[in-house]
């Protein structure tokens, strides 16, 4: 494991009453990209803050490459910190041409040094012909891209990018993240990537951390926070999962759709919740139904079946495209998932490998 680039350590603020951040321990390696997920109101955008320094900790410190960013006694400001950030709204000013955009950090610089790195920086993003014109003459992902070429113009050792790409369309969006991840890997540049959409952290991150409330849930490679969540939140928050209930049995755990032989080392009758996906679950028309298709919504390659349960739990389900079933229709639907399924006793990840909680790295 590469050593901590930045490093966050018990971090706490808030605003007024309200708690923002609370207990934060988060560490960035050098050259990679660390996702930080969570839904709205988790704290993602003020713990990038705190590390930015637009924001004094309450308490924690804050350390890069091992030196003090913000401490109890020390605070480098924004400017000092050798760190560039890229907003939402992309911030730039709207009377400024392109290439003066560009060329604001570097104002300290000779001009021919000044002129020779905005010129690198246009060419790295696309926007060479570009450097001419003004902001409100640019696309949505232009002005991104300009942003993007203006944070990294003074060659800061670590890049924040705060949900960069929620204003785009999605097909735009689809493109830049590709051209951005590209980019950065490129640069071999240490990144910290905000965003609150599952899908775009999981393609982002080398790591992923997954906030709720101020809190750290579970920091952990993609595959493994998707398959191996470590509470019942990451579980429903990353990929959707259904929340199954069953009973500890002998040979697996019992639940409304059927046996499902899984061991967990918890005693016979210990209740626990199973997280099935729509691609774990199948359904048929054979044999005894417990459930009935509620909707249909079809996704091109796939139809997704809403199914209530006779328990009066609602999961869904794929089929493939051309297979229609109408709603109304009882069905029998069973896990088919291929792999063990993610298991929690009282709200924790129970793994089935080695018997114990999963802890949250």
């Amino acid at each position: 494991m590469k050593e901590p680039f930045v490093e966050c350590i018990q971090l706490e603020k808030a605003y007024s009453t309200q708690i923002a951040v609370r207990g934060v321990n988060l560490t960035v390696h050098e050259g990679e990209i660390l996702a930080v997920v969570g839904p709205s109101g988790c704290g993602k955008t003020t713990t990038l803050r705190l590390i930015a320094g637009f924001e004094r900790p309450d308490r924690g410190e804050i350390l890069m490459l091992g030196k003090p960013l913000s401490q109890a006694d020390t605070f480098i400001p924004p400017e000092k910190r050798g760190i560039g950030v890229v907003f939402q709204d992309y911030a730039l000013f709207p009377h400024l041409t392109v290439f003066e955009n560009v060329a604001f950090g570097l104002r300290k610089q000779p001009a021919s040094q000044i002129k020779h790195r905005v010129n690198e920086m246009l060419a790295l993003v696309g926007l060479t012909h570009h450097s001419k014109r003004m902001p409100h003459e640019l696309s949505g992902g232009e002005r991104q891209r300009v942003a993007l070429a203006r944070a990294l113009a003074p060659r800061p050792n670590l890049l924040l990018l705060d949900e960069p790409f929620s204003s785009l369309d999605m097909e735009l969006r689809l493109k830049l993240r590709e051209e951005v991840r590209s980019l950065l890997k490129q640069l071999h540049l240490t990144a910290l990537f905000v965003t609150h959409d599952q899908e775009e952290a999981l393609y982002m991150g080398d790591r992923l951390a997954v906030m709720n409330q101020g809190l750290i849930q579970q920091v952990d490679y993609p595959e493994r926070v998707f398959s191996h969540p470590a509470n019942r939140f990451v579980a429903e928050f990353m990929g959707n999962a259904n929340l199954l209930p069953g009973k500890v049995v002998e040979g697996g755990i019992e639940t409304e759709i059927g046996l499902i032989q899984q061991p967990v080392e918890l005693p016979p009758g210990s209740p626990v919740e199973l997280a099935v996906r729509a691609d774990d679950l199948a359904f048929d028309l054979s044999g005894k139904t417990n459930g009935v298709i509620l909707s249909r919504t079809f996704k091109g390659v796939l139809n997704v079946y809403k199914i209530r349960l006779q328990s009066g739990l609602v999961v869904e389900a794929f089929q493939p495209h051309y297979r229609f079933f109408p709603e109304g229709q009882p069905v029998r639907i069973f896990a088919d998932a291929g792999h063990e399924l993610a298991c929690f006793h009282n709200g924790v990840a129970v793994s089935a490998e080695n018997h114990i909680p999963v802890k949250v790295r």
